[in-house]
């Protein structure tokens, strides 16, 4: 037109506007708002509206703003509908500032703040949290004249319940209820979210009664939000009856309805009424995604139902119309069959897995190595040369399974070489690293290797822990330092670690055979005021100790406190209570008083301490005087 020097007129112009808004392209309209003003046509604000609106629904905020400023210089005054707009947009890319003070002009702008101003602010605020400020805005909001409806409450409630705040949001839920407003289905979702949230099932079971007696239909989020607190609460089977009540209701459960419900009874353990849900959703034509397929291979592998997990891979497979197996699907059957000594199956996944376009992950690569090295192949350097040739960049977890396995494999000399090259490359081992070369040292009687070793660690950044000094006091126990391990074990404490069972069972086994009855007892004094219950390993130690000593009455104070305990005796340390008997007293013969107890000292066999004591003192008179 123009070049037809045909000029196009305010009608003409206006329609364009409007046209160029609903094709989604309102910069354009822009060009046409600049061409009314050259025309010398005063540009109303409806047109202004239009283009705002576009350009906010576009994410094209700044551009709003030049327009909202610029018709400001112009002449033509924004109202309500433009200040509300920007607001909005600026509200959406969390710009609260600036929204905040176009709140602020629209005083002297001649145009009044109305409900749904301070509702989209309030919202902003709520979502980033400053719920405070959002409760000032509806002080304020009071003062002029303006009431709450329940999507302004249902802000608030949500931004309190989204910071964890469930008192101040049932208050106002409770005032909204009192000014006779109806809550909504988003207001009762956000308040049984919450609950579920804070592991309160009841009262969000009883929230979701009370909704459905106003006659407010519960919707998917709703039903989403309680099923996946009762799965989170270990109440699996609750959801199930749930998810059948959101179905007779004729509300259809989304893919993350099913999918939060599989993972909870996975979770549990209920992996064939999790398998159940997966083929319920695909009969209601609900197609299963790769987290649902995930989810319950997930839960397969860790109830060790190894074929299952097969048959469910050999199933995806089929269903790779709609759903592709990704690198996490691939791996936990990789995992399964790993763990089930099935390496050769694993490796063909790995090649399928290669086959249909991907390289795998460190976790693919971190399974097949450590598998490799548990039965002892070697050719897993391959297998670490690949890893390289593919740019992955080997991590701690890595290098932790290939110092385990050689170490398993008796091959320390190249668990040491890796020890050193990972230290060297100017990463830091971890202490599972450090344990494990330790371990081997020790086992290998290298003593003084490991007492090096033990150095390093306690000087690198990480502390020694309890499994550390474990393995070094067992070491240094059986190269028979007794000096060196009491002074590990009093290090132990001075570094504020609380030894568990087994460090005071093996100190106590090993002093006891050294002949060290009193550096045992005092172990296991300690022991006891730890808070430990000692088992029968520590007490048939401490017997054969005093035994060998031939501390006869401590022997019987340790049995009778053993009857006080109610300590059950097995086969074998009831052999051991009777051959002390017989090796402390005289006449007593060992051969004349074991048929007596033959069912006791028989394999398999337990009985409590204190019947053994009375069987004692019935049948051996000598015995019975030290008994009593």
């Amino acid at each position: 037109m123009t070049h037809a020097d045909i000029l196009p007129g305010f009608r003409s112009l206006s329609g364009l506007i409007e046209c160029f808004v609903h094709t989604r392209k309102p910069k354009f309209g822009l060009g046409v708002i600049g061409l009314l003003l050259k025309r010398g046509f005063s540009v109303n604000v409806y047109g202004i509206n239009l283009i705002l609106k576009g350009l906010c629904r576009n994410n094209e905020v700044d551009k709003a703003v030049d327009l909202f400023g610029e018709i400001k210089r112009n002449g033509v005054l924004p109202d309500a509908v433009s200040c509300n707009t920007v607001i909005s947009g600026l509200c959406k890319m969390k710009r609260l500032e600036e929204s905040l003070n176009i709140l602020y002009q629209m005083d002297d702008l001649g145009c009044c703040p109305n409900l749904i101003t301070y509702t989209t602010l309030m919202d902003g605020l709520c979502k980033e949290g400053r719920v405070d400020e959002a409760m000032e805005l509806l002080e304020e909001m009071k003062k002029e004249g303006l009431n709450a409806d329940v999507v302004v409450y249902g802000a608030l409630i949500s931004g309190f319940c989204n910071r964890r705040d469930f008192d101040k949001g049932k208050t106002l839920f409770d005032e909204m209820l009192a000014k006779g407003i109806s809550p909504n289905v988003v207001t009762y979702s956000c308040l049984m979210h919450s609950l579920c949230k804070m592991g309160q099932l009841k009262e969000a079971t009883a929230m979701l009664n009370d909704m459905m007696e106003r006659g407010i239909r519960p919707d998917v989020i709703t039903y989403t939000s309680l099923i996946g607190g009762l799965c989170r609460g270990g109440k699996a089977t609750k959801a199930m009856v749930l998810l059948n009540l959101m179905l007779e209701k004729g509300e259809e459960p989304s893919i993350i309805t099913y999918n939060v419900l599989i993972n909870g009874l996975c979770q549990e353990g209920l992996v064939n009424e999790a398998y159940k849900i997966l083929k319920m959703m695909i009969e209601k034509g609900m197609m299963p995604d790769v987290v649902s397929y995930n989810t319950l291979l997930k839960g397969l592998c860790k109830n060790g139902t190894v074929n299952e997990a097969v048959e469910l891979f050999n199933m995806i497979l089929k269903d790779n119309k709609y759903v592709e197996p990704d690198d996490m699907t691939f791996n936990l059957l990789i995992e399964v069959l790993c763990k089930g000594n099935r390496l050769d199956e694993a490796v063909e996944i790995y090649h399928m897995m290669v086959e249909r376009g991907s390289s795998g992950n460190l976790v693919t690569y971190n399974l097949l190595m450590g598998s490799y090295l548990t039965v002892g192949i070697i050719d897993n350097m391959e297998m670490w040369k690949h890893i390289l040739e593919l740019g992955f960049v080997p991590n701690s977890i890595t290098h932790s399974i290939m110092i385990d396995g050689f170490c398993k494999m008796g091959m320390l000399n190249v668990a040491k070489g890796l020890f050193s090259k990972i230290r060297m490359s100017g990463l830091d081992p971890t202490l599972f690293d450090y344990n494990t070369l330790l371990a081997s040292l020790c086992k290998e009687s290298s003593i003084e290797q490991a007492r090096r070793l033990f150095l390093e660690l306690r000087n690198a950044k990480h502390e020694p822990d309890v499994i550390s000094f474990n393995i070094m006091i067992d070491g240094t126990l059986k190269a028979g330092d007794f000096q060196s391990a009491k002074e590990l074990f009093n290090d132990m404490l001075q570094m504020g670690l609380t030894p568990d069972a087994w460090t005071f069972s093996t100190l106590i086994n090993r002093f006891s055979k050294l002949g060290l009855v009193d550096e045992a007892k005092s172990v296991f004094q300690k022991m006891v005021a730890c808070g430990f219950t000692p088992d029968t390993y520590v007490y048939d130690s401490l017997l054969k100790g005093l035994c060998s000593k031939g501390e006869t009455e401590k022997i019987f104070n340790l049995i009778h406190q053993m009857a006080d305990k109610g300590v059950v005796l097995d086969s074998e340390i009831t052999s051991t209570i009777l051959k002390c008997i017989c090796n402390s007293l005289e006449d007593v013969d060992v051969m004349k008083l074991l048929p007596t107890f033959s069912q006791e000292t028989s394999k398999g066999k337990r009985i409590p301490c204190k019947e053994l004591l009375l069987k004692l003192r019935e049948c051996h008179p000598k015995v019975h005087q030290h008994a009593a």
